[in-house]
């Protein structure tokens, strides 16, 4: 007997396809209202930390180098204040056996979809996880599919997302292109359900896990090589995978003091499901498409509940424009021997510009670098932007518009970073929350959930909720 898979009823039966392709019980975990306790998930995975380095270095990923950026801290230094301009180290993740930190939440998914039996592996992604993913299930012997947003409604594809693609393949992994819209969501879930895969979802608790390594690691190389913790650590935010696994490995090892802050590309103003949209942006990832609608509703995602929780972590989140991303891959390149990007330069655009505001004896990581290829290469992207009748220009960089112009900085000095508003990010994660819960039968355990998901204390989410009347 042939089975319904119209997109209503697979959508219906989506909580049900996504616990069992994970084999997570999720509702053990739920509190309260709204509550949920999240380090509890975090722990009952059954690895430990040093599992997990473990696993990772069984399958040669992780322990990646941390370089010293000279020339760019001196060059940073020449237009600091008398006594600023942090030491710039970057996380060389492109080391990785796919070329990004991204291995690192392959690894343990890949790991755990053998241990539970699963036969293959399947991941919605057009960037650089997909990769990932592959490569681990080669390594496990597992077959995968990797399911990439693709196309606009012309059957034109990004230079990035068809290099990634093409990457994938190279790894033995079946490929399937979509078009932008919601069949992406539908047709992983429709997958899952008829391969019976394993969810190498991004947002799972095992993906989140995987990057803990990549905080522990800076925390203790940072130490050994200059005997202390860095005073920030630049983390390109998209999902929020990068910026909660990183924070919560930096805090494992012992960092409380040093400064969390996210970066993403300014995409103000695009959609990023639009058909018209979604050829005019020049970057894949790391930009406020996705850290922000992340940041205030991650269990948007593809799974039950989310494990990435960004607000949980960030002191600061931070812009830059997508000229300034390029300019900083055209420095790293040019002044350090290095082509890398273009992702993991969103944080260096930011780190550029940071630097200048801590002391000359402090420390700032730039958290991870990738791989660059041909489809990924700056002059790809920009040539392809044009096409889509994007303006190149060089100049200042507040010029810059998302979908219509790129400004790119002709020196140093004109980057800069805007700061997003945490404060409004965290009461827009709040009411999302909220909307539909009757708030004033909320528990002392759903009080606690929240504050811990913003940062805040109990008495921020009382006042909070005297705000609407409710308290």
């Amino acid at each position: 007997m042939l089975t319904d898979v119209s997109f209503e009823q697979i959508m219906n039966r989506k909580n049900e396809i996504m616990q069992r392709s994970l084999k997570i019980d999720y509702d053990q975990f739920k509190q309260g209202l709204v509550g949920f306790e999240y380090e509890k998930m975090m722990t009952q995975l059954g690895y430990s930390l040093e599992d997990v380095a473990r696993i990772q270095k069984e399958n040669q990923v992780g322990n990646t180098p941390l370089l010293e950026l000279k020339n760019l801290t001196q060059l940073v230094r020449r237009i600091s204040p008398k006594g600023k301009g942090a030491t710039i180290l970057m996380k060389d993740e492109a080391a990785n056996p796919s070329g990004s930190f991204k291995d690192r939440r392959a690894t343990l998914a890949v790991h755990e979809a053998k241990k539970k039996g699963f036969s293959g592996v399947i991941a919605a992604t057009s960037g650089n996880y997909g990769a990932a993913v592959a490569s681990q299930a080669a390594k496990q012997g597992l077959k995968c599919i990797v399911l990439q947003e693709t196309y606009d409604s012309q059957g034109l594809g990004q230079p990035e997302i068809l290099e990634k693609g093409r990457k994938c393949e190279a790894l033995g992994a079946e490929v399937i292109q979509l078009t932008v819209g919601p069949e992406l969501f539908y047709t992983a879930l429709l997958l899952l359900d008829q391969t019976q895969y394993f969810n190498a979802s991004l947002y799972s608790p095992y993906a989140i896990a995987g990057v803990e390594t990549l905080g522990y690691e800076i925390g203790q190389q940072v130490k050994d090589q200059f005997g202390k913790e860095p005073a920030a650590v630049c983390v390109t935010h998209a999902g929020g995978g990068n910026v909660t696994g990183t924070a919560r490995g930096l805090k494992k090892f012992g960092n409380h003091q040093t400064e969390i802050i996210g970066v993403s590309v300014d995409l103000t103003g695009l959609h990023m499901a639009s058909d018209k949209d979604f050829n005019r942006k020049s970057f894949t990832t790391g930009h406020t498409g996705f850290s922000f609608p992340f940041s205030i509703d991650p269990d948007r995602s593809d799974v039950p509940r989310n494990a990435a929780r960004p607000l949980r972590y960030l002191d600061r989140f931070v812009t830059v424009t997508q000229g300034e991303v390029f300019y900083a891959t055209e420095l790293l390149a040019k002044l350090e021997g290095l082509e890398r990007g273009p992702a993991g330069n969103t944080s260096l655009a930011a780190a550029l510009v940071l630097a200048q505001q801590y002391d000359e004896n402090e420390i700032i990581v730039v958290q991870e670098s990738e791989y660059t290829g041909a489809g990924k290469h700056p002059i790809a992207q920009l040539n392809f932007a044009k096409r889509q009748g994007v303006k190149i220009m060089r100049g200042d960089p507040r010029e810059n518009i998302p979908g219509s112009v790129i400004a790119i900085p002709e020196h140093i000095e004109q980057l800069d970073v805007k700061n997003a508003d945490l404060d409004r990010i965290q009461i827009s994660y709040l009411r999302n929350v909220l909307k539909d819960v009757d708030s004033k039968s909320l528990t002392d355990s759903d009080k606690t959930f929240l504050a811990q998901e913003v940062n805040r204390d109990i008495q921020y989410i009382d006042n909070y909720l005297k705000t609407l009347n409710i308290g």
